[in-house]
């Protein structure tokens, strides 16, 4: 006789001290000492976490607070300076915690209307601040800027074979050397070239060599603008590029996965002059606009041609309003939680004004620590900071040396701060995003290079 005894069964106690870590997860933050472990001593307390009998609620959560946790590298602890980390505020932490239980599909408005609403408040919000009309652009969150770059740019090849049906050439993408990582990754995933057009001395892609290349190649369907480049923060001229884009009748992408949270600053926003003429944006939320991972803003400045690439059709989803917002058409995806509530959460709560202060405050802090470099002895500012990106050199290190550096204060706790390579030559690299980054603590431990 079988047993009508539920499977998944409740522990209350547990439930309980899930619930108090998280609160003080989000109220402390995180141990910034706790970083990768070795695989095989990683194996040995996580391999056989997998049993026929089940470990149990309080056995397997210690797994989590005791292996898991101290084996991750926390980016949103405020020393955090490198690639570009996360900062997410108390409010988006904390809701994040309970969107999990509601448990909402947001593929469809049938599904999650209410949800997707609020993601889509959000999302004219960004559109506003790019100078977008809010009736006409739209778009959706999804996991992150490579997703959000990869659906941008089939939108604009779609769009670009419509208007050019008889063109069988294989197809091109234009963008700087400095672009991220993932236009080169898309190109080979929809099958297309990747010209790439060196950039000047900050990072900015060249406009003369733009200019000949669009000249010479006629098979270019896409430009894609840096806006806030991962490796140097810096800002191509989207203005210049928008007037190519429409001389050739071709699409205008620009991947501000990073920088185009500084559109929410007034002054820093003069920096994306053109935007408003942009086909289509990426910005990660989860960057510096101070949501937890993951979430990237995809927007079009018409929605239409969003929809046009990517509305699934099938039997099973014919009974899906194709009448109403669905964000499944506008992304490569189809099933999607509302990876845009802690955002929306987030803004509801402290208002944009917030936001707007919490960036100036970043950048404010990255000119300090760039201004204190400069001041340092055997230290060289190269360049920055650009946003709040600041590349910087030890005179006296070698390479080696660098390495040993940086990895002896990520290991104590007290910087996150890795070498990168730029134009050849490896340099030290700080990117601020959280605005809890003390400078003067950041300082002192760029004061131990000299030794």
């Amino acid at each position: 006789m079988e047993s009508n005894k539920n499977s998944f069964s409740v522990d209350n106690s547990s439930l309980d001290k899930m619930f108090v870590w998280a609160k003080k997860r989000i109220i402390l933050g995180p141990d910034p000492v706790s970083g990768a472990k070795n695989l095989n001593l990683l194996d040995k307390e996580l391999g056989g976490s997998i049993t026929k009998e089940g470990l149990g609620w309080k056995e397997t959560f210690k797994l989590f607070t005791n292996v898991i946790v101290p084996s991750t590298r926390p980016f949103d602890h405020p020393t955090s300076l490198a690639f570009v980390a996360a900062a997410p505020t108390p409010a988006a932490s904390s809701f994040d915690a309970v969107l999990g239980a509601a448990e909402i599909f947001a593929g469809n408005w049938d599904g999650g209307s209410g949800a997707i609403h609020a993601e889509n408040q959000t999302l004219k919000w960004i559109a506003s601040l790019a100078g977008w009309s809010t009736d006409i652009a739209g778009g959706v969150f999804v996991s992150g800027g490579t997703l959000g770059n990869l659906s941008a740019l089939h939108a604009a090849r779609v769009a670009y074979r419509s208007l050019n049906s008889k063109v069988s050439d294989r197809l091109c993408i234009l963008c700087s050397t400095e672009a991220h990582s993932s236009i080169n990754a898309i190109a080979q995933v929809i099958d297309v070239d990747l010209i790439e057009i060196p950039s000047d001395e900050f990072g900015r892609i060249e406009i003369k060599e733009t200019n000949k290349a669009l000249e010479h190649n006629k098979r270019i369907f896409c430009i894609v603008a840096n806006a806030g480049a991962t490796n140097s923060g810096a800002v191509d001229d989207i203005a210049t590029l928008a007037d190519l884009a429409k001389l050739y009748n071709i699409w205008l992408h620009v991947d501000g996965a990073y920088g185009l949270a500084a559109l929410a600053d007034f002054e820093s926003a003069k920096l994306f002059s053109g935007i408003q003429r942009a086909d289509s944006l990426i910005v990660d939320p989860h960057k510096w606009l101070f949501a937890p991972y993951d979430s990237c803003a995809l927007l079009y400045r018409d929605s239409t041609r969003g929809a046009a690439a990517h509305g699934q059709q099938d039997h099973y989803l014919d009974i899906v309003d194709k009448t109403a917002w669905n964000p499944s058409d506008f992304a490569l995806h189809l099933t999607r939680r509302p990876r845009g509530l802690p955002l929306w959460f987030s803004l509801a709560v402290y208002g944009s004004q917030a936001y707007s202060t919490a960036i100036k405050k970043t950048i404010q802090i990255a000119k300090k620590i760039a201004e204190e470099i400069k001041n340092i002895n055997d230290l060289e500012l190269i360049l920055g900071p650009q946003l709040t990106v600041i590349l910087f050199n030890a005179l006296k290190l070698s390479e080696e040396e660098l390495y040993k550096w940086s990895e002896k204060h990520r290991r104590d706790g007290t910087l996150l701060c890795l070498p990168t390579k730029w134009k050849g030559k490896t340099v030290l690299r700080i990117c601020v995003v959280n605005p809890n980054t003390d400078p003067d603590q950041v300082i002192e431990v760029l004061k131990t290079l000299k030794c």
